[in-house]
């Protein structure tokens, strides 16, 4: 936690091991696949130039796997924390970078969901490796201490100046602050795809970037564990009326 609130990230390492890996990977196949057949574009060369980058939204409708690692009990409890018991699942998504693959535009993520200033951590990433990441094959780039940029004019004309690659074995987990500047690496390697889970947490006072309640079928809202379906906005409670409450 030291170093999350110093540096905006830290990396919790085997989070996950090798048969969670692989179940993890075959239901991420499996997700793209199903996509792909409905029609749902897993190639957006707007987002990612090349057309090498998978993406897979909506995570949480495609296999139980995914809902379980919302609320890993490894990963969790430091979630909590650092929004300070006010969980919210904003979105969940995959990027998986296949050999080729291009550098999206740098961004932080909590100004997707609400307006500078941001003096304080409201929103954060949580990044499951499934894949060994590093710089060769594409890992995330952050702007080390631009989580201490308060709006976008403190922002350097080019942030990619400066940035430095993510690196973390198959199986860690990347916490990521939302105000940490950063982009997709290319996956300049031959031969090694780089695939990552983007779980999203915000407090939940900010809208969801998912509407969860249209995304996920009556079937899959009803076999969730209630504390997620609280978190992801379909309980029957009001989480932010709850935070102010808590409060007063």
């Amino acid at each position: 936690m030291d170093h999350f609130e110093s540096e905006g990230w830290a990396v919790l390492p085997q989070a996950l091991d090798g048969a969670e890996i692989d179940r993890a990977r075959q239901a991420l196949v499996r997700a793209a696949a199903a996509s792909e057949a409905t029609g749902v574009a897993t190639r957006l060369e707007f987002l990612d130039p090349g057309g090498c980058n998978i993406r897979v939204h909506d995570l949480i409708a495609h296999d139980p796997v995914f809902a379980e690692l919302v609320l890993h009990p490894a990963v969790l409890p430091y979630i909590e924390r650092i929004l300070e018991g006010d969980v919210a699942v904003s979105n969940f998504t995959a990027n998986t970078a296949l050999p080729g693959s291009g550098s999206m535009n740098p961004h932080n993520d909590q100004s997707t969901v609400m307006p500078e200033p941001w003096t304080t951590c409201y929103a954060m990433n949580a990044i499951w490796c499934l894949d060994d990441t590093d710089e060769g094959n594409g890992a995330t780039r952050y702007l080390p201490r631009s989580h201490r940029y308060t709006c976008f004019a403190e922002v350097p004309d080019d942030p990619r100046q400066g940035m430095r690659s993510f690196e973390a074995p198959a199986g860690s987990v990347i916490l990521m602050d939302g105000r940490l500047w950063h982009t997709s690496g290319a996956n300049s390697s031959t031969d090694r795809e780089r695939a990552l889970l983007f779980a999203f947490y915000a407090r939940s006072f900010l809208r969801h970037q998912n509407n969860w309640n249209r995304s996920l079928s009556a079937e899959t809202r009803r076999s969730l564990d209630p504390a997620l379906r609280e978190m992801l906005g379909l309980g029957a409670g009001n989480m932010a009326l709850g935070s102010y409450l808590a409060g007063l």
